[in-house]
């Protein structure tokens, strides 16, 4: 226990290098001793042992992960993403996150909702479809309430559409000025001054998600003033979107050097909420989801990147 203290009073660049050190010792120790123990055996021994080596390193590697997570979230958390000051306090930014689907909230943004929500902002939630493409929509809709609750956004802070022209599925576009108008007016009535969404890409490329990118981009350029700002998502490759908390030291390396666009990389201080709040869509809570939410990157770190 007093190691853990003393870990935990290392500055966050010392308990990178401690972690990524002490991982590195561990696989290059396991790599010599099979070396050693294989010398002389047969070729299929050694592939055996190769296999055993990689194995183990990813629990390692996973196992560190989680500790980073666990450990130093809210160290690390402590960037600059919405958290100016104003008068000597923060100030709280009115967020509007706007999703395509009911459990989109839990599944991908769950990193950055439990950041907001324990920095203070006002979080809301838009979300334009009730997801009935399985005629579970009634459900699903009150689905979405019970995960929100279990994520701390309160039921009077979230919407859920059921527009003729805005259901679920896929090859159904959505029109770009009718979510332009859609969102701006959500927008205007609730003081949004902060718009969260997918990418271009929309993490699973489905259509519904990158519409809405687009119609918030469409929101964009319809309001020259600018009096908004807005974050994405950004969408992982296909290794990455499944090696789970071992994504972050790569969230975390790409975050520094996205260039000219601003990016932030915010770890998930509350995983276990995620998997709660993914429960609450118990209608969606199948076995395959389970394991996407288990082994997911966006259970435990989202890298946000600014709209221009």
């Amino acid at each position: 226990m007093a190691g853990l203290l003393g870990f935990g009073s290392l500055a966050p660049k010392t308990k990178n290098v401690v972690v990524a050190g002490g991982l590195s010792a561990f696989v290059f120790g396991v790599y010599f001793y099979t070396m050693r123990a294989v010398g002389g055996t047969d070729e299929l021994q050694v592939l055996q042992m190769a296999f055993l080596v990689i194995v183990v390193s990813l629990i390692v590697a996973w196992i560190a992960s989680l500790c980073k997570i666990l450990l130093t979230a809210s160290l690390y958390s402590k960037n600059t993403f919405l958290s100016e000051v104003s008068g000597g306090a923060p100030h709280r930014r009115n967020v509007l996150l706007v999703v395509a689907h009911p459990d989109d909230e839990s599944m991908f943004f769950s990193p950055t909702i439990n950041y907001l929500i324990s920095r203070g902002h006002n979080v809301h939630l838009l979300c334009l479809s009730i997801g009935n493409a399985d005629g579970m929509g009634s459900t699903r809709k009150d689905e979405l309430y019970q995960a929100c609750l279990v994520l701390k956004v309160q039921p009077q802070q979230v919407k859920i559409l059921d527009h003729p022209d805005l259901q679920d599925g896929f090859g159904l576009v959505w029109d770009r000025g009718l979510l332009s108008k859609t969102i701006k007016e959500e927008v205007v009535s609730r003081h949004i001054d902060t718009v969260l969404t997918f990418d271009n890409y929309g993490v699973s490329g489905h259509c519904n998600h990158r519409d809405v990118h687009y119609g918030v981009r469409k929101l964009l350029e319809d309001t020259p003033e600018r009096r908004i700002e807005a974050w994405e998502l950004v969408s992982n490759n296909l290794l990455r979107k499944y090696i789970g908390p071992v994504d972050i030291w790569l969230s975390m390396l790409l975050a520094t050097k996205s260039g000219s666009r601003v990016a932030y990389c915010l770890l998930n201080e509350q995983p276990l909420k995620t998997y709660g709040a993914m429960a609450a869509h118990s209608s969606q809570w199948v076995w395959f989801r389970k394991l996407f939410v288990s082994f997911s990157s966006y259970t435990y770190v989202n890298t946000l990147r600014r709209i221009d």
